[in-house]
């Protein structure tokens, strides 16, 4: 017993020490931060490393030691998923509440649970930990795309307009990213104005954005632009032609919504509705047959 404790207090030591040079390591690099997207102009300003450090709260400080835990493609997968679901935690701090949520359920387990069915709560709780907070972000996932997806013909339209009116598509993106009322799309199309304007390639950022999302509304758009850039075509006829082509498509989405509905609503009908009404037509026949027998003929005396 006495070995397994150091054992784990010498992994726990390690782990802490890995974690703490990996931050060190990372805190001195600038960083890139979007600023009032809300509706003013777009200004980029870079953050120092002072500034950084005090921006970072102590749970992500804590949340480091478990860096080494976490593969490379573990990490790129959360960080997406994190920046599309908008919640502003590192993938470490993730990963370090499915802990804590299995740590207090752990402590509050032995007063509730018998000793016999101990190791079956444990498991339970393993997997309730490591699993709800996962489908917690992939509904914010799944929200923040289907709002995307609805969103994107708008701004696609504005950017139609901005550029049938005589600017560039880099001066559209800027007018609709200053203009248009803030929602998702404009938060990308602001990133990508940004990426592009530190000097990153227009088809890079049009591909990585699509890549990040991976829709077919999103792809078709980025995919548009990039054949409009390579073929030198106009940018506005393009815009029009995949404005027109996602209405249709998102009215079509619209028609197979419906006509899922009534399969969605047999369910409820066969086990909510259905005996409802059953009981209220067939309960007063029921409790008459119950009272007395209606096959008895009227005044026929029972016998003794």
């Amino acid at each position: 017993m006495l070995i397994i404790a150091l054992l784990m207090f010498f992994l726990s030591f390690a782990l802490l020490v890995l974690g703490l040079t990996a931050f060190s390591a990372t805190a001195d690099r600038p960083t890139l931060k979007l600023q009032d997207l809300g509706g003013g102009d777009a200004h980029f300003s870079v953050r120092s490393k002072a500034q950084g450090l005090r921006e970072t709260s102590a749970f992500d400080k804590a949340a480091m030691v478990l860096r080494p835990l976490l593969t490379a493609n573990m990490r790129r997968k959360l960080t997406r998923d994190l920046g599309i679901a908008r919640v502003r935690i590192s993938p470490e701090s993730f990963f370090l509440i499915k802990i804590t949520m299995f740590v207090i359920i752990i402590v509050l387990i032995p007063g509730m649970i018998p000793a016999d069915k101990m190791v079956a709560a444990i498991i339970f709780t393993l997997v309730l930990s490591w699993f709800l907070p996962e489908l917690w972000l992939r509904s914010k996932v799944n929200k923040a795309k289907e709002q995307l997806v609805k969103l994107l013909p708008d701004i696609v339209d504005l950017l139609g307009l901005c550029v049938s009116a005589g600017l560039d598509f880099m001066m559209a993106l800027k007018w609709v990213v200053e203009k248009a009322p803030y929602n998702i799309v404009v938060e990308e199309m602001a990133n990508l104005l940004q990426e592009i304007s530190i000097g990153k390639p227009r088809r890079d950022a049009l591909r990585d954005l699509a890549k990040k999302y991976e829709l077919a509304d999103l792809s078709t758009f980025t995919r548009t632009l990039i054949q409009a850039d390579k073929m030198g075509t106009s940018v506005s006829e393009a815009l029009t032609i995949l404005s027109e082509d996602m209405r249709i498509a998102r009215f079509r989405r619209g028609e197979a919504m419906a006509l899922k509905a009534p399969l969605k609503m047999l369910v409820p009908l066969l086990f909510f509705i259905f005996p409802v009404v059953g009981i209220l037509v067939g309960g007063p026949i029921f409790l008459d047959f119950m009272q007395g027998n209606p096959m008895t003929a009227p005044g026929v005396n029972k016998p003794a």
